[in-house]
């Protein structure tokens, strides 16, 4: 039977891919300690952990209809950030994918009461949630799978989502590393002022409130109260969590939700990038296992009682 061996919420601001000087220079002197966060991940965790298959939650790919799951053989070319070109420009990726557990996760969106559907097209675009961080935690060798977040899902959905991938991930014997990438409050500052804000300094996140709201929610996440994360979800959607917190949602969904308990490790001090909140935050697999994910009555897809996303707001893609 296949697990999930580790799981993580990883940062992929744009900054992490500038040469160090620049990086300094943006930064007053300093680097950010997101980079060398990064590195540290890969030596203790990605060279050391009996896996075969990442499969990373993108925050950047949003889709509208589906969950989508990528199941190339391989992926390879070269990208060029739409959001950023300047910064993010010709960056070669290749990496085996998992057709496999893509098409064994999808088998069980009937059972969640939701939709995911595989996609192998060759010129499906990549998004650098995806790219950036395999370049830091590629290993040779080792699979890689990326899934959408959705723009019309909400937190019940990504849960679901989770189950799903969970039964995948069991049902064909995979060992799987799970990152979420993305950011906590995720609020940027205006063209006009962005420029003053990109120091890695906390008094630059966008509020006080967010920071507040960030820095509480880590702290329950190294004390592993997932339980409280997972109940105060309204709450932080008012401070605009990347993807509507998508990317966690998920990961929470696959290793069992409001009974998960375990604590996380901090890989990066808590950072701002343009006034957002961001962290690394790895979880390591319990000696006793994770906790099964819980049973979606009915395999219901009618509306239910959390929070629904506004219609009239522009998903937050970045």
């Amino acid at each position: 039977m296949g697990e999930i061996v580790g799981a993580g919420i990883i940062a992929h601001v744009p900054t992490i891919m500038l040469p160090e000087a620049t990086r300094r220079e943006l930064n007053g002197g300093e680097d950010t300690t997101l980079v060398a966060g990064l590195e540290q991940l890969r030596r203790e965790v990605f060279e050391k952990a009996d896996y075969d298959t990442v499969v990373l939650l993108d925050s950047h790919w949003a889709t509208t209809v589906e969950f989508v799951v990528t199941s190339h053989i391989r992926r390879a070319g070269l990208f060029t950030s739409e959001e950023l070109p300047r910064g993010m420009c010709r960056i070669p990726y290749d990496f085996p994918g998992d057709p496999e557990l893509a098409h064994a996760i999808a088998t069980h969106d009937d059972q969640y009461g939701t939709w995911i559907t595989p996609i192998d097209d060759e010129y499906l675009p990549i998004y650098y949630a995806t790219v950036n961080l395999w370049k830091y935690l590629g290993i040779e060798g080792k699979r890689w799978i990326s899934i959408s977040v959705c723009q019309t899902a909400d937190t019940e959905d990504y849960l679901r989502l989770g189950r799903a991938i969970a039964d995948g991930i069991s049902d064909i014997d995979r060992k799987v590393l799970f990152i979420a990438s993305g950011a906590l409050s995720h609020t940027f500052w205006p063209l006009r002022e962005i420029r003053d804000h990109e120091e890695s300094g906390l008094g630059h996140i966008f509020t006080p409130e967010a920071r507040a709201a960030d820095e509480e929610r880590i702290a329950w996440f190294e004390q592993g109260r997932h339980d409280r994360v997972l109940q105060t979800m309204p709450e932080f959607l008012k401070y605009k969590p990347e993807a509507r917190f998508g990317h966690y949602l998920a990961m929470a969904g696959a290793l069992g939700e409001e009974r998960l308990s375990a604590p996380g490790r901090l890989f990066s001090t808590y950072e701002n990038s343009v006034g957002t909140g961001q962290v690394h935050i790895w979880f390591d697999r319990p000696a006793s296992g994770w906790t099964a994910p819980r049973a979606t009555a009915a395999a219901c897809r009618e509306p239910h009682h959390h929070v629904l996303p506004d219609p009239t707001e522009e998903f937050p893609h970045a």
